[in-house]
């Protein structure tokens, strides 16, 4: 085999590679774009998941910190009266239900009992059939 053919097959290969990775990359930007027309809420969701990973994995800059600071203390105080609103609403719907946490520690201290009940009476009742068999 000649330098020449070598070159060529080289060559050759060289333009295979680059056209299977130029078809690779067409075939994910399509995937990507079907994705996005059949879910776009969790495109956005991921594309938003990328950024937050982004911002996270890059250091903040002194000026950053300085003017979110402001943004940043009211997103936090928002989200703690949320969780705060959602627990009150949850606690006060469970407890309109009668669900609350006293009625919960009874209701499981009859389930243990009736299953401890219910054990004993079936190992008695094994026991009587195991001597009458006797």
């Amino acid at each position: 085999m000649t330098n020449q053919d070598k070159d060529s097959g080289i060559r050759r290969s060289a333009i295979e590679a680059y056209d299977g990775a130029r078809d690779n990359v067409a075939g994910a930007g399509r995937r990507a774009t079907d994705g996005i027309d059949e879910a776009p809420l969790i495109a956005l969701a991921a594309g938003l998941a990328a950024g937050a990973l982004l911002a996270a994995l890059l250091p903040r800059t002194e000026s950053e910190t300085r003017l979110l600071r402001p943004t940043t203390d009211k997103l936090t105080d928002t989200a703690k009266a949320a969780a705060a609103a959602a627990k009150e609403a949850g606690t006060s719907r469970l407890a309109e239900l009668g669900l609350t946490r006293e009625k919960g520690a009874e209701t499981l201290r009859s389930i243990f009992s009736g299953a401890e009940d219910a054990a004993r009476a079936s190992a008695r009742a094994g026991l009587g059939a195991a001597r009458t068999r006797e």
